[in-house]
């Protein structure tokens, strides 16, 4: 049995349920089990303890869970342009797999979500494929087979799938989006079995 890593922040809803569509997605593939996890906040003044498990949502995600992953998808609401700094804070904790080598040649990909259309998306979505870039892994975008990226109104990335949220951040997943979400996951799901 392959395992997927869908790995996320969200900070308003957005980004979890991305996560659940590509989970979706990757389990649409024989012989392939997605594993959601999240990552705890932190704090401005010190770093916080938290529960080893969340009041709601996914479990937070383990070192272990990382390296043992045979794919992973890897997503966060914008901030900035950039990834959000609980994600970021976790990433810089993977020097061990660094030095170890555990996720070279395993494939990823990476999801955001954002306030508006012109919110960094893009940006974010490549700033998250950097330090995953140093660890080896094999990027995977959508490819343009995927019609509904040149047909959708609202988010959709070859670098990854996006979500437009609003200013409210109340707008529910487009169409496109889910289906962009799902493809995501089956596509790492796919390239997970093949290497």
């Amino acid at each position: 049995m392959k395992n997927v890593l869908v790995l996320y922040y969200s900070r308003h809803g957005a980004t979890a349920e991305m996560a659940r569509l590509i989970a979706r997605g990757a389990e649409s593939i024989k012989g392939v089990e997605a594993v959601i996890r999240t990552v705890p906040e932190i704090s401005t003044t010190c770093e916080s303890t938290q529960p080893s498990v969340p009041d709601d949502g996914a479990p937070y995600v383990s070192l272990d869970e990382l390296k043992q992953a045979n794919a992973l998808a890897l997503g966060s609401p914008t901030r900035f342009g950039n990834m959000a700094a609980p994600l970021k804070y976790f990433l810089e904790q993977t020097s061990g797999h660094w030095l170890s080598g555990s996720l070279v040649g395993k494939p990823a990909g990476v999801f955001t979500s954002a306030s508006s259309l012109h919110g960094g998306q893009e940006s974010t979505l490549l700033s998250m494929m950097i330090p995953l870039l140093h660890h080896g892994m094999i990027i995977s975008g959508l490819p343009y087979t995927e019609s509904d990226l040149l047909t959708t109104q609202t988010g959709g990335t070859p670098y990854g799938p996006s979500h437009v949220a609003g200013a409210d951040n109340s707008n529910p997943l487009s169409k496109e989006e889910k289906i962009l979400c799902k493809a995501l996951g089956k596509r790492l799901a796919e390239l997970a079995t093949k290497l």
